[in-house]
């Protein structure tokens, strides 16, 4: 495993959630049985691709919130040796939404602040320079922003001069630039105390209640891959080869080689 850049030593203590318990509904033409995340992509599961990711980028500890078939997952992955990584399983006995997951999952999280990554999307973020940005705007959470051409699939971010987020809009018609998030995000711990555990959603539900404590969106121009439709997914899969070279992951352990 290669060196860490001195400038991302600080996200090498934070654990990650990522979210990968949705039923993946309107891709199970193409899934059967699987889980989303686990949605084959150049013959290996998407959320593979994640993991190596976070790994390079200096990442220790993983903690995947797992709900529908969470066992092909634990399967697979296993206790991440073979990754490079500790991962832990947070499982849902029913669904309780993104942010129900998030909150079940933080009694793995003793750090003052954590990641969570969508686990059927990813975004080319320095992890490190997002870290910083959460430090210095000293929110209570930070998402990592996105422009994209068509924001219809989207709700879209209401941002001020200084990143701080004022609004949550709905989906817009086709065709309309706008700043949407990218499904990567770090959070303070004091978000414990303001959601309550028996909201649902992360998007509809809580960041809308974070608005007064501070949540701050980083612009990124990163590439950005969202599998969650069918024609989304199957675009992904027939140019695997440009998206995992943007990836640039290194050869992984047993199953990533």
């Amino acid at each position: 495993m290669k060196s860490i850049p001195a400038d991302s030593a600080a996200v090498l203590d934070m654990p990650c959630l990522i979210l990968v318990g949705g039923l993946g509904t309107r891709l199970r033409p193409v899934l059967n049985d699987l889980p989303k995340p686990m949605a084959a992509v150049a013959g290996k599961p998407f959320l593979e691709y994640l993991i190596l990711w976070l790994r390079q980028a200096g990442i220790r500890r993983v903690i995947l919130c797992a709900g529908y078939r969470s066992e092909k997952i634990q399967e697979y992955f296993q206790g991440g040796d073979a990754f490079g990584l500790q991962i832990a399983y947070s499982v849902e006995r029913e669904p309780q939404g993104t942010w129900g997951a998030i909150f079940q999952a933080c009694r793995f999280v003793t750090q003052r602040d954590f990641l969570v990554l969508n686990g059927d999307s990813w975004l080319q973020v320095d992890l490190a320079q997002l870290w910083d940005f959460h430090l210095h705007r000293g929110g209570i959470a930070t998402i990592a922003a996105v422009e994209v051409i068509d924001s219809s699939r989207f709700g879209t971010l209401d941002v001020d001069s200084y990143g701080r987020i004022l609004d949550f809009r709905e989906k817009r018609s086709p065709g309309n630039n706008a700043l949407v998030n990218g499904g990567v995000y770090i959070f303070s711990r004091e978000v414990l105390a303001v959601a309550p555990a028996m909201a649902h959603s992360l998007e509809k539900d809580v960041f809308p209640m974070l608005l007064p404590h501070g949540v701050f969106a980083m612009p990124v121009n990163g590439y950005f891959v969202d599998i969650g439709l069918p024609e989304e997914y199957k675009r992904l899969e027939a140019t695997a080869e440009s998206w995992v070279a943007k990836l640039r992951l290194e050869d992984g352990g047993a199953k990533a080689c």
